[in-house]
């Protein structure tokens, strides 16, 4: 596909697509780039995470801002609810995540996280649900109407140390691997001082471009869960401690 001004060109001629997907039907592959906040890096206050969301060609799909408000940012961190808006190349937000507030414990089943995916905005395609468990992250992967379609399995240990962190995307039967999400290591001086990750997404190219999108939103639950630090710095653990 043709660059125009870094953008991706949008796929003509896809019927039953909701509208700003069709980027998305001839993808297998997306990179997460979150942009350094100076503001951020020098004092540790919270501001709201902008990403770049680009193809295998480094072309741009998405542009995302999270919608949050400071006194939540600052107070409740890595835990705070918020919503995300996903826009596209004419600034149409195309697709929206939600994430509701809710607690953070391996010790209660109760405290399980999850975010909501629209596309369009108003209109439910799919959820991610983190599912109970101690010694690593597993989430469902699910459909508008409630059905499986897809797991997600991370690693027992989610620091970074010179290396990529890898959650696997598995069938929803969990019997075989068909993509991943690698939150992917970002230089010595941006992991250590600033939250500003780089992943990448991989998943089957003929999966349904409403569950691509839902992808997308778990690598933003994912980066918010695991790799949001606080005040700059680290909180990870072993296993979901």
């Amino acid at each position: 596909m043709k660059r125009k001004g870094g953008w991706m060109s949008i796929p003509q001629g896809i019927p039953n697509v909701p509208p700003g997907l069709e980027y998305l039907c001839m993808i297998d592959q997306l990179l997460v780039h979150q942009k350094v906040e100076l503001l951020e890096a020098f004092t540790g206050f919270e501001t709201a995470n902008k990403f770049t969301v680009k193809n295998s060609m480094g072309q741009k799909v998405y542009y995302a801002v999270e919608d949050s408000d400071c006194l939540t940012r600052n107070c409740c961190g890595p835990l705070r609810p918020f919503d995300m808006k996903i826009l596209d190349n004419f600034k149409n937000e195309v697709i929206h995540l939600n994430r509701p507030l809710a607690c953070d414990s391996c010790w209660f089943p109760c405290c399980l996280q999850s975010m909501e995916v629209s596309a369009p905005p108003g209109t439910l395609v799919g959820s991610i649900e983190q599912e109970w468990s101690i010694l690593t992250p597993q989430f469902k992967v699910k459909n508008a109407a409630g059905d499986t379609v897809l797991r997600i399995e991370g690693p027992f240990c989610t620091f970074t140390i010179c290396g990529d962190v890898e959650f696997k995307v598995m069938s929803k039967d969990g019997s075989t691997q068909v993509g991943k999400i690698s939150k992917q290591w970002a230089g010595l001086l941006r992991e250590a001082f600033t939250d500003a990750d780089y992943f990448g997404i991989t998943f089957p190219m003929d999966l349904d471009v409403k569950m691509k999108a839902v992808m997308l939103g778990a690598c933003f639950l994912i980066d918010a869960m695991f790799f949001e630090k606080r005040g700059n710095q680290e909180s990870d653990r072993p296993g979901m401690f």
